[in-house]
């Protein structure tokens, strides 16, 4: 099954769909078997993502979500040509083809850890196509919520609210709409990690005792902050879930 693999590379598409079939199969039972050989076979499951052929793509869509599933943080060393065909696919028209690759993409933030995986996504919430803005945007708020209060921490509060105020005026409704899940998710990690008046803590120097308000004004432009803050004071009326 292995040498079936490495006909990904034909130029006959029915080939290289069966290719990716088995690709797939190895990636479920067998995944120890193309470690060896995991790069040069992500390569080529991109190369068929491209394909205009519909039945070849979301193939390679699927084949790509079994790979992230199979092998998770092994792939981040090839992973950004992958990432930025998997947004481009959920963000195109064809619907069978696109939510192939939103399973995928909501799959890997599952799969991936957060960590690594934001830092990966960070650029795309500022690309000029609003599709893929409002995808990366979801992924972000799935990973982030993935963090924990001390993962947040860790991250670091500050870069994520400033993502979170990127998305918060977007043009499409899905990527405002996971914007402000994520400030919600930030601003109770930003209650936690806030020492409280009762218990000051003389060593915090990032997050300081003083107010919400304070610091997203401290982090943000005037619009931005004020963005942020309207979303936590109205949160009776938006759900954060």
């Amino acid at each position: 099954m292995l040498k079936k693999a490495f006909l990904l590379d034909s130029k006959e598409w029915l080939t290289v769909l069966e290719a990716l079939n088995h690709v797939r199969q190895l990636s479920i039972f067998n995944a120890s078997e193309m470690v060896d050989i995991l790069n040069a076979v992500v390569s080529l499951v991109i190369k068929a993502m491209k394909n205009p052929r519909s039945a070849l793509c979301k193939t390679a869509i699927m084949t790509s979500a079994d790979l992230l599933k199979a092998y998770s943080d092994q792939l981040l060393e090839t992973f950004d040509p992958l990432l930025l065909q998997l947004l481009l696919k959920a963000s195109q028209d064809k619907k069978f083809v696109c939510e192939e690759a939103e399973r995928a993409l909501f799959g890997m933030t599952t799969w991936i850890t957060p960590n690594p995986l934001l830092q990966k996504l960070e650029p795309y919430v500022t690309h000029r196509n609003p599709r893929v803005r409002a995808k990366a945007a979801i992924c972000v708020s799935k990973s982030v919520s993935r963090l924990g209060v001390h993962g947040i921490k860790d991250y670091g509060l500050e870069p994520l609210i400033q993502l979170a105020a990127a998305q918060v005026n977007d043009q499409l409704p899905e990527a405002r709409e996971a914007a402000r899940k994520l400030v919600f998710e930030l601003h109770g990690a930003y209650k936690q990690i806030t020492p409280s008046n009762e218990e000051p803590d003389v060593n915090a120097t990032l997050y300081q005792p003083d107010g919400w308000e304070q610091y997203c004004a401290s982090i943000l432009a005037p619009t931005a902050a004020h963005a942020i803050l309207r979303i936590t004071c109205n949160g009776s009326s938006i759900s954060p879930s």
